[in-house]
């Protein structure tokens, strides 16, 4: 496998509406990004993916773009923008934007044209269905919505979105809708960006005919379908590959034999992918699932793709409190959760505040959540007569407002974080974690995420090195190695709540990095993680 810069780096996810305000309006903005670069520097971060900040009526908080060439207000402008891309390539980081194609606002031109009339030539640039026997197209659901069409009464037709009603698709079958894009994409890699993180890319294509589906729940239907790879390497051919850049893609309803098609190193398609049979398809943590899923993926892309690494994100609940112990042994099984995340095979991504051990949220009232997912399958499942409560309930785990609180800077009034009112309520126990505490503690949760950065920077073997689960169907203790070139790296993480004896190969090790200040060799303590290199 070629050696790159991307698959060397560290990726931190900054979703700039809850990172920092600077101007006191409650939202974070790309000043308040600016003002952090070196926190994010000193860290030890390679690349910074910056959440969508360009013109959007913000109904899903940026991925609802009306213009792709100018900058949200509440992030502040192209002026501004500008300057942190400088400062962030001054301080020798890279930057990628989050960029969403499979649909935009319906307050976007194209849109406002397309749905004016059957014969204006943008008709096209979506999905527009006559109803069927009064009804829409087909039984597809949405991401967001009970039904993935909505009637437009002046045209007399349905168009189609994946996810709000507010959002619909692009129609990727017209080639005029394909060159607007890459020459917005173009626009910005001009402008000097690093790359990309792509938004659902594997549902550009859609299925022919539009068939009805036995499983509407199931969503599948609506990616990875035929003409995929035939957009996405035309995308490669007119724009990707005449630049130094990193691409990911979110790629959900994959598995190692699909994400392959994606990122094979002889595909021309793209570099790596996120894919969700973690975050997506396991609810709570069940230790013999995740080590059968690493196993799958990484041999099925070994030698000839990528994979990214991540447990949580702006869309997935933080990942201590879903797949940790937030509780008693919260710093330990942070720093186990690291560790995990930056020796398994693939890029590791940080996701703002996970650095500190920030945990999810759980807020009182269905009113103190801004997530459009949450609210409407809260308000459809009412509908239905369901009680409320237990409706709600059966939300909080997975709400992605458990991840979207903001960032806690210090213990200082909402964190830190802004002087006004913020857009979404502070996660209350910012008082005790916050970035100053960190700071001020040599054994924090920050200082453990640095050194194992720079673990990473100076030890090809945890990029490039050949994994091994040593551990097999073990319940708790998940044990591998990575060997490169004659060197060897044994990681064990016992990820459960009490003490376990699990027999360490008797090679002579070195104690590289643990989460506990000594070591007690086979007996592991509660949510215990220890990198050793082994000697012949």
């Amino acid at each position: 496998m070629n050696k790159t810069w991307w698959k060397e780096a560290v990726v931190y996810q900054v979703y700039w509406r809850s990172f920092n305000d600077t101007d006191g309006d409650g939202y974070g903005d790309l000043q308040g990004v600016i003002e952090k670069l070196d926190y994010l520097k000193e860290l030890g971060v390679d690349v910074i993916w910056l959440n969508p900040c360009y013109e959007s009526p913000d109904l899903d908080n940026g991925y609802d773009i009306s213009n792709y060439y100018s900058i949200m207000n509440k992030a502040g402008d192209m002026e501004t923008w500008e300057m942190l891309l400088e400062e962030v390539h001054a301080r020798g980081m890279k930057l990628i934007m989050d960029l969403v194609v499979n649909h935009t606002s319906n307050q976007h031109p194209w849109f406002i044209e397309s749905s004016s009339s059957r014969d204006h030539p943008k008709r096209d640039y979506y999905i527009w269905k006559d109803p069927v026997n009064g009804q829409p197209p087909n039984n597809w659901r949405s991401y967001f919505e009970p039904s993935a069409w909505t009637y437009d009464e002046r045209t007399g037709q349905y168009y189609m979105h994946s996810f709000a009603v507010e959002q619909p698709d692009l129609n990727w079958e017209n080639k005029e809708v394909r060159q607007e894009i890459y020459k917005m994409m173009r626009f910005w890699l001009d402008k000097g960006i690093d790359g990309f993180r792509l938004d659902v890319i594997n549902l550009l294509a859609k299925q022919e005919g539009f068939p009805n589906t036995d499983d509407p729940e199931g969503l599948h239907y609506l990616g990875n379908n035929p003409g995929i790879h035939d957009y996405l390497q035309e995308m490669n051919r007119e724009v990707l590959r005449d630049y130094d850049i990193m691409t990911v893609g979110e790629i959900p309803f994959v598995t190692p034999e699909d994400g392959l098609l994606y990122v094979g190193e002889g595909r021309q398609e793209l570099h790596t992918l996120f894919h969700f049979e973690v975050a997506d398809d396991m609810p709570s943590w069940d230790m013999v699932r995740y080590k059968e899923i690493q196993s799958r993926w990484y041999e099925g892309l070994k030698n000839q793709g990528t994979n990214s690494q991540f447990l949580n994100n702006h869309d997935h609940t933080r990942q201590v409190t879903r797949y940790g112990n937030d509780g008693r042994y919260r710093e330990e099984s942070a720093k186990l959760l690291a560790t995990m995340i930056h020796t398994l095979p693939g890029i590791p991504y940080v996701y703002q505040g996970e650095e500190i051990g920030m945990t999810g949220v759980r807020f009182d009232s269905i009113e103190d959540y801004q997530d459009i997912a949450m609210r409407n399958k809260y308000e459809e499942e009412v509908e239905k007569g369901r009680d409320p409560e237990v409706v709600f309930e059966e939300l909080l785990p997975l709400s992605r407002d458990n991840s979207r609180t903001p960032m806690h800077w210090s213990d200082d009034d909402q964190a830190g974080f802004t002087t006004g009112t913020p857009w979404i309520k502070v996660n209350p126990n910012y008082k005790e974690i916050n970035v100053k505490q960190a700071l001020s503690d040599e054994n924090s949760v920050y200082y453990y995420y640095k050194e194992l950065i720079q673990l990473r920077k100076e030890h090809p073997v945890m990029v490039y090195g050949d994994y091994q689960d040593i551990s097999g169907d073990d319940p708790y203790v998940y044990a591998y190695t990575r060997s490169l070139e004659g060197e060897k790296w044994l990681v064990v993480l016992n990820h459960c709540d009490d003490s376990y004896r699990f027999e360490i190969p008797s090679e002579s090790r070195t104690l590289l990095l643990s989460n506990y200040r000594d070591d007690h060799g086979d007996v592991l303590r509660p949510h215990e993680a220890k990198i050793y290199k082994l000697r012949d």
